[in-house]
């Protein structure tokens, strides 16, 4: 970037177990997503980009540092060493221990940089990888009210719908940055991933889609044993 000028600022949305299928941008008749389709038409949609891991943690891996799984050594879902409430020894692991991400570089080069939301690569509870601001969920996944986010180095239960949590977050932080830097800013929704029960999303989210969509765009593929919504053992 030549001398003087102007550094953008970075937003990144990143949802959870969504197919690149399921928007109405890329001709989805039944998903609703309003928001995505306004965002992909005022942008650029990449129809050719892949990941060689379909599973959530050696993807986020994979994004951050540019590696695929057998270089970054995040193989598989990870299932401890997030938070100390996660494990029965209280165990933390940083699985990016000694591997550089982009938000790293970003933060030498003068970038204020915030996560709202997803980590779930280990050591949730500690503010790191270049971040300034850091609100994310202590685990990767669970209910959708009451769930376990990370502030100020604490697991907290965050009462209200995880989703609105994840963007009231992210708000926060915009009110609150140096507005002397640039930003990047990560906001990784653990949505639209399991579980997905009736209790568990606001009814004018669920209903629509329980009581009038047939899912003509959703493959009847058998249920795998793995897949209860509650599942969080190695097998998912």
């Amino acid at each position: 970037m030549p001398p003087n000028t102007k550094k953008p600022n970075v937003l990144f949305i990143l949802a959870d177990d969504m197919g690149a299928w399921a928007m109405a941008c890329a001709g989805n008749s039944e998903v609703r997503t309003p928001n995505l389709d306004r965002i992909a038409a005022r942008g650029m949609r990449m129809e050719n980009a892949f990941c060689v891991s379909p599973v959530c943690s050696p993807a986020r891996a994979s994004l951050l540092t540019g590696m695929i799984p057998s270089q970054h050594g995040v193989h598989d879902w990870i299932c401890r060493g997030n938070s100390p409430s996660e494990s029965s020894d209280g165990a933390i692991i940083d699985y990016l221990d000694s591997r550089e991400t982009y938000t790293e570089i970003l933060a030498r080069n003068g970038y204020e940089c915030a996560l709202s939301g997803k980590w779930h690569l280990g050591n949730a509870v500690e503010l790191h990888a270049g971040h300034h601001y850091w609100r994310v969920h202590a685990r990767g996944g669970g209910p959708y009210y009451n769930a376990p986010m990370i502030r100020e180095g604490a697991e907290i239960h965050e009462p209200p719908y995880v989703t609105n949590v994840i963007t009231e977050h992210a708000l926060e932080f915009l009110a609150v940055r140096d507005t002397q830097k640039p930003f990047y800013l990560g906001v990784h929704y653990t949505a639209p991933h399991s579980p997905w029960e009736r209790e568990e999303h606001p009814p004018e989210f669920f209903d629509p889609y329980f009581n009038d969509c047939a899912f003509d765009s959703v493959p009847d593929l058998p249920m795998h044993p793995c897949s209860s919504s509650m599942n969080m053992g190695p097998c998912k």
